[in-house]
């Protein structure tokens, strides 16, 4: 069992974050406020993309490696993707901290919100890792985060789930909360999740289902209050595009943009193909209107 692995792989973390607790050794949580993660999806700073006159919310992500592919691009370091990702346009950043399966490292979030690497105001950052206990939360609270992940297959159970939620909560930072099907969302749901993001990949398998992701969101759409991340097998332009129009909010990128050692211009590319497919649909649309309406 795949997740198994990964929380095995968690559990000397977790077990050294005990024994700095029992000690009084972990590090305090940061004063002073974070960019918000929830607003920046909303679009309420302005998105890169607006599809059909709704934004769609890019999360672009720093990976090194990953249990399907392997190493994907160790060479970057953490500021010049974050670096280039905001200038590219991504509204928020994902950071891989987990160092096992995706050679990162919790020091990536410390590192990419250093505000040297910035224009402008800096992205919202997610910390997304394998998170299960609350002393997890605990030491991402200590770090610039915005965000963290919680991921249902992990974490099976909505009074769990809702705790380490609202301990999230509590330190100024937001969860993000993985689902891959309809069960999966009844319990984040029940756990009183707001972000719910849609895993396109089963981590038992690994295998990417895109269309599947797509069918649950049209299946059991966004609900007042909830919005969305569809993750996982993006890499086009229509990609973007049919997220967008299956009712999500927001677009976690992170392979593909990381793969061919150049994140800001495939970022840029990216943007570009959604807009370009965007404006091509909407001419066709108000050119198939206007011939119908000859017609009439």
């Amino acid at each position: 069992m795949l997740l198994e692995r990964f929380r095995k792989a968690k559990q000397a973390e977790v077990d050294a974050l005990r024994f700095l607790a029992d000690r009084g050794g972990m590090s305090a949580p940061l004063e002073g406020p974070r960019p918000d993660f929830l607003a920046t999806l909303r679009g309420e700073s302005g998105s890169a993309v607006t599809i059909q006159g709704q934004p769609l919310t890019v999360v672009a992500e720093y990976k090194r490696a990953s249990p399907s592919r392997g190493a994907i691009c160790e060479s970057l370091e953490v500021e010049d993707v974050a670096r280039q990702y905001a200038a590219a346009g991504a509204d928020c950043l994902s950071i891989l901290t987990e160092e096992a399966h995706f050679r990162g490292c919790l020091d990536y979030l410390a590192r990419a919100a250093a505000p040297a690497l910035y224009a402008g105001a800096r992205p919202p950052l997610l910390r997304k890792d394998f998170i299960f206990d609350s002393l997890q939360v605990a030491a991402t609270a200590a770090t610039p985060a915005s965000a963290l992940l919680l991921i249902v297959r992990l974490t099976p159970n909505a009074a769990v789930l809702r705790s380490l939620r609202e301990q999230a909560e509590s330190h100024g930072m937001h969860a993000v909360v993985e689902v891959f099907d309809q069960e999966d969302l009844r319990l984040a749901r029940e756990s009183g999740a707001r972000i719910i993001q849609v895993n396109a990949r089963d981590l038992e398998t690994l295998v990417t289902d895109r269309e599947a992701a797509l069918a649950l969101a049209r299946a059991c759409p966004p609900q007042k209050g909830e919005v969305w991340i569809a993750a996982s097998g993006i890499d086009r332009g229509e990609h973007l595009q049919a997220v967008a129009q299956a009712g999500f909010n927001a677009a976690l990128v992170g392979s593909a943009l990381m793969e061919g050692a150049e994140p800001g211009r495939a970022l840029a590319r990216l943007l570009a193909e959604a807009a370009n497919d965007s404006r091509v649909e909407h001419e066709t649309s108000e050119m198939a209107g206007e011939v119908g309406g000859h017609a009439r």
